[in-house]
């Protein structure tokens, strides 16, 4: 971080601290909800954003904590001093990832195309009796090849966003206790490949639409974006915030499901476009932590910033419509005082 930048975030920092002396019914009629411009750009990785944080006392959770991002963002925020609920498809990945970091974690699991599992780990998560002072969307898939239906939906919809929708509504209560809770979904510029229209929600087992790996997974990054703006505004009036963002283009194993040659050629050529993971779990370390964006909530991110993306991202009718849809497919995983 350059001198300018430090003293950039020092300021910023010096202020929040000041506005959170303030009563909470103040601080949130006078906090600005425009996100102010970060000294941060694609080169800056999770370890830069939280530089100078004590995130002792702390407790975020993350799903996909076993690889990539996942992994790297958990790293960052128990380095941090925060303690971290990591989150993986199993118990056996969740454990071995949470030894694998130096901090305080507690390893949990969840399998997000089962909607019985994903219930079930937030009901333990709740067990804890604690506030939780974010919750970061991480884990998803990636260009599945062969349309696939799970839970009556294609599969990208069903596992990266429904399956979240569920945790996010089985731990919102938690997060909004935490004195400036956060949910952090992460989107992707993928969003740009959904279908005419954003969010097929009278189609959403694509029977009257030809189906595309990459259409499908834009489909349901849109989908994590809207979820998001959708959320942001029911914490109105809260101390909650909840936003999304693009990560970067990262060789992980999300792409896994991608045909050998597109696998080969990523990880032999990536360099020359693509982020390193630990510039990848940046943004989204930086929405999770950072304290100039108290207050700020239903935007997206990209590189540290606002991103731009498609009008859809801001349709606020289209993401009231996906709630509501979501609410219908998973009522019977959802708190009984939502249903």
């Amino acid at each position: 971080m350059t001198p300018y930048n430090r003293r950039r975030f020092l300021q910023q920092s010096s202020l929040v601290t000041l506005l959170a002396a303030l009563p909470a019914p103040l601080l949130a009629r006078i906090i600005s909800a425009t996100p102010p411009a970060s000294a941060f750009d694609e080169s800056a990785t999770a370890e830069q954003v939280t530089e100078g944080l004590d995130l002792s006392g702390f407790t975020y959770a993350i799903t996909g904590c076993n690889s990539g991002l996942g992994f790297e963002t958990m790293r960052v925020l128990a380095l941090r001093g925060a303690h971290v609920i990591g989150i993986a498809r199993t118990l056996e990945k969740a454990e071995l990832a949470c030894a694998a970091v130096d901090g305080d974690t507690t390893p949990e699991f969840l399998d997000l195309g089962d909607y019985a599992s994903v219930a079930a780990c937030g009901e333990r998560i709740r067990g804890m009796n604690r506030p939780l002072d974010g919750l970061v969307c991480n884990a998803g898939i990636v260009a599945v090849p062969e349309l696939e239906i799970i839970n009556g939906v294609e599969r990208h919809f069903s596992v990266n966003h429904l399956g979240h929708f569920i945790l996010v509504n089985q731990l919102l209560d938690h997060v909004i206790a935490a004195e400036q809770g956060r949910f952090v979904f992460v989107s992707s510029r993928a969003h740009r490949r959904a279908p005419e229209g954003g969010i097929l929600l009278d189609d959403l087992a694509w029977q009257q639409h030809p189906y595309d790996p990459q259409v499908a997974y834009g489909h349901s990054k849109l989908a994590n974006a809207l979820c998001s703006r959708a959320l942001a505004d029911r914490l109105s009036g809260t101390m909650a915030t909840s936003n999304s963002l693009h990560p970067g283009v990262i060789v992980t194993n999300a792409i896994r499901n991608m045909p050998d040659w597109q696998q080969t050629a990523a990880r032999w050529l990536g360099w020359m476009f693509t982020k390193t993971v630990e510039e990848g779990a940046a943004t989204q370390t930086f929405l999770t932590t950072h304290p100039s964006l108290a207050g700020v909530r239903g935007y997206y991110f990209d590189n540290c910033n606002v991103g731009e993306g498609t009008p859809y991202l801001t349709d606020d009718g289209l993401a009231a419509r996906l709630w509501e849809t979501s609410l219908e497919l998973t009522a019977d995983y959802l708190p009984a005082a939502m249903v």
